[in-house]
């Protein structure tokens, strides 16, 4: 999401701080807010989820650890059925990202969104891919997970 200035930046923060779905991101022991999650629920079992992180902090699995906690409270907590994500093609980090939490390629929208514009003012609309998962299938990675701690 592009902010158009420091005001809409604080509205956005306003609105998503009232949310319960959204969470700050932060290091652990300081006050280092270094990005943030999303969980929008779809009636009646779904949710979209989707995250943003300071390119700072990138390569070093906050991104991994905070989605990991934020699908555990969503399928135990919420019982949520199945979890979404949208994911522009050229973003290849958060696309590894959805594929190290289990997700799947579910298909790609052509021409689906814009967030930019060419020099002439025209949008610039990018591909973006669906990549899901559902209850059973995180319920199976974890329990596969856990299997390889052990062994």
């Amino acid at each position: 999401m592009k902010l158009a200035d420091l005001a809409a930046a604080g509205t956005e923060a306003a609105r998503g701080g009232s949310s319960d779905e959204h969470a700050a991101i932060a290091l652990a022991g300081t006050d280092n807010l270094i990005g943030d999650l999303f969980a929008a629920r779809e009636e009646p079992d779904t949710h979209s989820v989707g995250w943003n992180l300071n390119a700072d902090h990138a390569g070093a699995g906050f991104a991994l650890e905070a989605a990991r906690a934020l699908f555990r409270h969503i399928f135990d907590d919420r019982g949520a059925r199945r979890l979404h994500a949208y994911v522009e093609v050229d973003n290849a980090s958060s696309r590894r990202l959805c594929e190290r939490l289990g997700m799947r390629v579910e298909g790609t929208f052509v021409e689906f969104v814009t967030f930019t514009g060419d020099p002439d003012g025209m949008p610039v609309r990018e591909d973006t891919m669906q990549y899901a998962i559902l209850r059973r299938e995180w319920n199976a990675a974890g329990r596969a997970r856990a299997a390889a701690r052990v062994a």
